[in-house]
């Protein structure tokens, strides 16, 4: 097994439970719809920034993170979620 190089991962602090965890567009057949997986940690993001209205900086210290990890993982939030609605696929928020 190799070594993983650099910081260790540190531990972000996720209150989000949501009471779903797939979206799909109606209509569809899931057989036909690619599916996007989107993590708790960018759950949490979108919850943190948008819902409760917090800006990054606060966001981020919700979240036990820096304010420049906390907008990479809001940034990929919003491009998985984006991509769902606009090209018609299923989110799936991981465990």
């Amino acid at each position: 097994m190799r070594k993983r190089l650099g910081r260790p991962c540190a531990y972000k602090k996720i209150s989000v439970k949501p009471k779903s965890d797939f979206f799909k567009p109606q209509g569809i057949p899931m057989v036909n719809l690619e599916i996007i997986k989107l993590t708790r940690e960018e759950l949490e993001a979108l919850r943190l920034k948008n819902i409760k209205d917090f800006d990054q900086i606060e966001a981020a210290k919700k979240m036990n993170t820096s304010q420049s990890t906390f907008q990479r993982i809001l940034a990929s939030a919003y491009d998985k979620v984006s991509d769902a609605l606009v090209n018609g696929k299923a989110i799936k928020i991981l465990k």
